[in-house]
């Protein structure tokens, strides 16, 4: 790709997995990175400013405010480089499991037709290359873990789950009924330096720290795979530079897991987190959630194969890199109201 301007859009950029991923672009040099986010009230918005604020001014950054869902918000960057190598990373989304219960419509508007209006952007400005941010949830209660990308009949438990199984579907519609490149990531519970507050580790690590009660829904046993976000980026940024293998009239299209592939149960993630903080949590027991899955897990061997995708992580480690960005942070940390 020698000569040829290479542009990434991002979308969700100044959120927790977007501004790494930013930060690893600008970095490396060579690249227009554009963000687009909208400030979602889900957390304060001085924490997503601050995700990309050591930015400002640089030429090779550009940052767009708004919804994903507005008309024409994504024109101005698809024409800024024509004949450029333009990659869309599409990783804003309506998040978390047990919020889509109560309001499963505004998932399905951003994360599904949200998607579907990108893909259509992509489609006419004939983007290089799309790659969604999926979730492991899409699997639900599948019982033959470890969770391989060729597994059928997936079973999601939660319409955030459907809607991120859905914006799949239509990734892989474009790509082979319009020739696009398309690859679909899914993220396995990632953790790490501005993660969310709404998201386990942040929660407990503040409320252990400040000797808050957490609660433990049911009896501590659920796994999960958790996923340091260096790792992740790694697998985003192996995913960008993948050369894509085309199928006859059509595009390409490839699913990757990118976890750890270590599943750790809930229980021994308050333990670890006991130990980064310093102090005993104090842990009230409650009944488990609906659309909660009892175990995720990823086999990563295909990521292995074809991305050169290695997670060097622990999460003892990870949790301590965690907690060193949290206490300088802790002026900016604020927790969202109910967790």
């Amino acid at each position: 790709m020698k000569g040829i301007q290479r542009h990434a859009i991002i979308t969700g950029g100044a959120g927790f997995i977007g501004s790494h991923l930013v930060d690893r672009l600008l970095g490396e040099g060579g690249w227009q990175v554009t963000v687009v986010d909208n400030f979602h009230p889900l957390y304060p918005r001085a924490v997503k400013e601050s995700n990309i604020a050591k930015h400002a001014g640089d030429p090779h950054f550009t940052f767009i405010e708004g919804s994903i869902l507005e008309d024409g918000l994504l024109e101005p960057a698809l024409r800024k480089a024509p004949g450029s190598h333009t990659v869309l990373v599409h990783l804003a989304a309506r998040v978390g499991v047990r919020p889509s219960i109560t309001d499963p419509i505004a998932y399905h508007q951003v994360n599904v037709t949200g998607t579907l209006k990108l893909l259509e952007l992509a489609r006419l400005h004939q983007v290089a290359h799309f790659i969604l941010a999926s979730s492991s949830s899409v699997y639900g209660e599948h019982p033959g873990t470890p969770w391989k990308e060729t597994i059928d009949h997936l079973q999601p438990i939660s319409p955030y789950a459907a809607s991120k199984l859905a914006a799949e579907a239509y990734v892989k519609v474009y790509a082979r009924l319009h020739g696009m490149d398309a690859t679909v990531l899914r993220f396995f519970t990632v953790y790490g330096p501005r993660q969310r507050p709404d998201l386990a580790i942040h929660s407990f690590f503040r409320k252990v720290s400040e000797g808050v009660p957490i609660s433990q829904f049911g009896d501590g046993t659920t796994q999960r795979d958790y996923t340091y976000v260096g790792d992740i980026i790694n697998g985003v940024r192996a995913a960008m530079d993948r050369p894509m293998q085309r199928r006859p009239g059509q595009g390409a299209y490839e699913v990757f897991n990118l976890g750890n592939s270590e599943t750790i149960a809930l229980r021994d993630l308050i333990a670890v987190v006991e130990e980064a903080a310093g102090r005993k949590a104090v842990i009230e027991r409650r009944p488990a959630q609906p659309g909660d899955v009892p175990r995720t897990y990823a086999d990563i061997a295909k990521a292995r194969t074809l991305l050169g995708y290695s997670p060097q992580t622990r999460l003892i480690e990870g949790m301590q890199w965690f907690a060193d960005w949290y206490r300088t942070q802790v002026g900016e940390c604020r927790a969202v109201p109910g967790t």
